[in-house]
């Protein structure tokens, strides 16, 4: 009898345990000491963009006239002309930085109770947030000494050391409270400190080998600066599913009383099988986002199919080691008033109170599934009024941050000014006469004349309106005839140009995952009726995350409660990958419950028992599962940024509503309505291997996993 491919492996590992084991922690060390040796490369603003301010930017890194990072800090006070003595100060300390270029004399506002003071950080913008710690010095030393003035600061260094910090606070924010809570959950789950801790270590060394390892792809393939956040999320919540999936099974048959071997065999064949199944689903799926268009998502794309790739191998390989060489001592350290369940009781128990549920569910199929329906539609609902934007860094950390204030009290006062946009206008001569009657249009335009590349500032006092004006009527009327290109960049530009590019990049990466789902679906259970349902159960879910994300971070709607506000917009990138990731862990679940009801059903149960046994066996591995990931997504929803919160409460409630309205409603719901329709098997697939889902029989003595039959 023929092993299927988890199956061989969980043998190999348990017959090379130390092997396994061994190989495992040196492949760690060596993929994180050398990755961390070598250091992340972030992309820079050209390779970020699209559209024409990702041109205007790739034609200042071209020529080497890359931009140096700007800054503004405006001096209020509450009579007229009272900011000269503080401004006066202020300039002085800033030239005594020697960190500054093209310090220039206060511009007074109109009401002359405002000055606003430009200068430049010296050197390369990418490191003037490294740099700019003097700078911040000599600002608050003047607001201290001038405690009748007011001062406030913006510009992109000051904001990049903001940024910096608050990543790296967040970032160990959430790692120190993701592990706990993902401890204290699965010590509830298995009443056992060592069954608890083996997914944590085994996801938390997943994650440190796939730090090493985007480290060095960073080099080639160049990353955005909240990746590393984005990889510890869905590495940590996906390594620890796997890991209690594979273990769960492994307890329950130990619990209906298989000996150790036996049990691990089975939960080799079964688990194994469908961590190997979603696994690849989740890598493909997120393979979707290359299609996008934007190194961002490539780099997601990257980080993601890394991490989830080494932690569904530690999943099959070094975990059935583990469980090998531990044998009972799974259980060591038990909490006496959390180890509660009898070993033989422990599987019936752990599906009784999702029995009780689901018995109205399979009675009534069609009232619960159309129910179901309508509660997701209605979550969805808000997600028609949705609007995307790159959010600026004033929306990204609250409308009260020193940051934000600053940017809100600057733009107030002086229009366009922490914004405006950027013209880069390139010519084979830019000393054309036709070129240069057209920059003398425009005020203060720098030429740089070996370069053949021209540069001015256009203040955008109505946001994209001006931007719009701009684009489509003055530069063409200014340039068109004299053989010059001229691009915007800046800010808006760039919020513009990247936005309008997802939203044509979207359709392809979401064909693209569908294409995948389905497919993956039909092979696997080789039935187009169920990798159908899979992909409108996905779209539900996606539809509804949608739905509340509008509701609390466009509209507001109940974002104090988790100390967030409306920012009147979500992240224009959050769709697209909260797309992605939903569909590729919905693959999850669905692939491990359906493959226990489809197991069922190979033995020889009717369609509406074998969904009531697949469910209730999967029930406490799913509810584990969905908690610990709706813990950890929830804890990026408490973090300081505005897209950090996005994406955690967005994959919290998606996760939620999948785990609880999907799986243990509209699923069953949905299949018992179908009934036997629900194995068709297309008669071109009938030829083609088939994956088996029975419980495979326990094999002899000799043979500690055992054979696996084929259909």
């Amino acid at each position: 009898m023929r092993r299927n491919l988890a199956a061989r492996i969980g043998v190999w590992s348990a017959h090379h345990r130390k092997t396994a084991i061994l190989g495992w922690l040196l492949f760690v060390v060596l993929a994180a000491g050398i990755g961390g040796a070598s250091g992340m490369v972030e992309m820079t603003n050209a390779e970020n963009g699209a559209g024409d301010s990702a041109r205007a930017e790739q034609i200042l890194s071209d020529a080497g006239l890359g931009h140096r990072a700007g800054e503004l800090v405006m001096v209020s006070s509450a009579r007229p002309d009272g900011w000269r003595t503080a401004a006066r100060e202020l300039t002085t300390a800033l030239g005594k930085t020697g960190e500054v270029t093209g310090l220039k004399a206060p511009v007074p506002a109109e009401n002359g109770k405002d000055a606003l003071i430009t200068f430049e950080m010296k050197g390369d913008a990418a490191t003037a947030s490294d740099r700019v710690q003097p700078v911040l010095d000599a600002v608050e030393g003047v607001r201290k000494g001038q405690p009748d003035v007011t001062v406030h600061q913006f510009g992109d260094a000051s904001a990049g050391k903001w940024l910096g910090d608050l990543l790296s606070d967040d970032f160990k924010k959430a790692e120190f409270t993701a592990v706990p809570l993902a401890l204290g959950i699965l010590l509830v789950a298995f009443g056992a400190v060592v069954a608890a801790l083996l997914p944590v270590g085994l996801a938390l060394t997943a994650c440190m080998a796939a730090f090493g390892l985007l480290s060095l792809a960073s080099h080639q393939l160049h990353l955005f600066q909240t990746t590393y956040s984005v990889m510890f999320l869905m590495g940590f919540a996906v390594g620890v599913d796997y890991c209690l999936f594979y273990l769960r099974r492994e307890r329950d048959e130990r619990a209906a009383g298989r000996d150790a071997e036996t049990a691990l065999r089975i939960a080799a064949a079964t688990s194994g099988r469908s961590v190997l199944v979603s696994g690849l689903t989740v890598m493909v799926a997120m393979a979707g986002m290359f299609l996008s268009g934007l190194l961002l998502f490539k780099g997601f794309a990257v980080a993601t199919i890394i991490v989830v790739f080494i932690a569904m191998m530690g999943s099959v390989t070094v975990l059935p080691a583990l469980l090998s060489w531990l044998g009972d001592r799974i259980d060591a350290g038990r909490v006496p008033l959390l180890n509660r369940r009898s070993k033989r009781g422990a599987k019936k128990e752990s599906g009784r109170i999702a029995g009780k549920l689901l018995r109205p569910v399979l009675s009534s199929p069609k009232f619960f599934a159309a129910a179901s329906v309508v509660v997701l539609l209605v979550l969805a609902a808000p997600a028609l009024g949705m609007k995307t934007e790159s959010l600026g860094l004033e929306k990204q950390f609250g409308s009260q941050s020193e940051l934000a204030v600053a940017y809100r009290h600057i733009s107030e006062t002086f229009p366009g000014g922490p914004a405006p946009a950027q013209v880069v206008v390139e010519a084979d001569d830019i000393e054309a006469p036709a070129v240069r009657e057209a920059l003398d249009g425009f005020d203060k335009v720098t030429v740089h004349r070996e370069r053949n590349v021209a540069e001015f500032e256009v203040p955008l006092e109505r946001g994209k309106a001006d931007l719009t004006e701009l684009r489509e009527h003055r530069l063409p009327a200014a340039f068109d005839g004299t053989g010059a290109r001229a691009y915007v960049t800046g800010e808006t530009a760039g919020s513009v140009d990247f936005t309008a590019q997802l939203k044509s990049g979207i359709a392809p990466v979401f064909l693209f995952i569908a294409a995948v789902t389905f497919l993956v679906m039909l092979f696997c259970f080789r039935s187009y009726v169920i990798a159908v349902t899979a992909i409108l159960l996905n779209l539900l879910s996606v539809a509804a995350a949608y739905g509340v994300m509008v509701a609390v971070f466009q509209h507001g709607w109940g974002a104090s409660l988790i100390g967030s506000e409306g920012v009147g917009a979500i992240e224009s990138w959050m769709p697209l990958f909260v797309l992605v990731v939903l569909f590729g862990l919905s693959m999850d679940y669905h692939v491990f419950v359906v493959s226990r009801i489809r197991e069922a059903h190979g033995r020889g149960l009717a369609t509406p028992a074998a969904i009531d046994e697949g469910i209730r066996r999967t029930a406490g591995a799913v509810t584990g599962a969905a908690v610990i990931m709706v813990a950890v997504f929830a804890v990026f929803g408490t973090l300081s940024m505005q897209d950090m919160q996005q994406m955690g409460v967005g994959l919290a409630v998606a996760v939620l509503l999948d785990a609880t309205i999907v799986r243990m409603v509209l699923l069953p719901s949905v299949m018992a309505l179908l009934g036997e329709r629900n194995w068709r098997t297309p008669r071109g697939l009938s030829r083609l291997p088939a994956l088996d889902h029975s419980e495979p029989e326990p094999g002899p003595a000799a043979d500690p996993v055992g054979a696996v039959r084929h259909g």
